[in-house]
């Protein structure tokens, strides 16, 4: 998939000399499991949770509201400091993962706007409400930057990684990096403000149709 949105073929066996990173680091998995539906309240600490149920960052992600202790598990879902990984990955490659996330981090508006935000990265911290207007407000500046460039010309998602993310990545962090650019193209595409080619090289280019 990364491949066939621009990244040249040395990088790519680079990714692929990572090995499974994965599985290195969760060797097993629970033979059973009880899943967590949206709107549904669990017993944590002898208070009642409220499971919402966000998409984008992952295939569904669970964070918890206890309206009693005013608290949010966000998990992954809202972040104090960094942006959340929202990727387009190989076993969903025509996702629109940026859209479902943007629309899963707005229904915490809904909650009190100071709720104890415990994320799964970074400490704890008040404030959903304004986090959510930096997160919007940084993808659409990015949204906005990437439409201006394939104006310009065609681009590829591997050829638009110095625009979104203006750092040397190494490997580990060009395999986020390349599912974001492909999941903000998507966006684009999908909202109907860029065309989707495919060239004689096999790989997808996107620019205004």
């Amino acid at each position: 998939m990364f491949v066939a949105n621009g990244l040249d073929v040395a990088q790519a066996d680079a990714l692929l000399s990572r090995g499974g990173l994965y599985r290195k680091l969760v060797p097993d998995f629970p033979f059973s499991h009880r899943r967590l539906f949206e709107g549904e309240t669990i017993a944590i600490g002898g208070r009642e949770w409220r499971v919402m149920v966000g998409f984008g960052h992952a295939p569904e992600h669970a964070s918890l509201h206890c309206e009693a202790l005013n608290v949010l598990i966000s998990g992954d879902m809202l972040l104090p400091r960094i942006s959340t990984n929202v990727a387009v990955r190989p076993v969903d490659p025509w996702s629109n993962p940026l859209r479902l996330f943007l629309e899963s981090v707005r229904r915490y508006l809904a909650l009190p706007r100071d709720v104890l935000v415990l994320p799964s990265h970074g400490l704890p911290f008040r404030g959903a409400h304004e986090r959510v207007a930096q997160l919007e407000a940084h993808h659409a500046e990015r949204l906005a930057e990437l439409r201006a460039a394939c104006v310009q010309s065609p681009r590829a998602a591997a050829d638009v990684l110095e625009l979104l993310f203006r750092r040397k990545l190494d490997t580990s962090q060009i395999f986020f990096a390349l599912g974001e650019a492909i999941a903000h193209l998507h966006y684009l595409h999908y909202d109907g403000q860029l065309a989707r080619t495919v060239g004689a090289d096999g790989v997808a280019r996107f620019a205004p149709g």
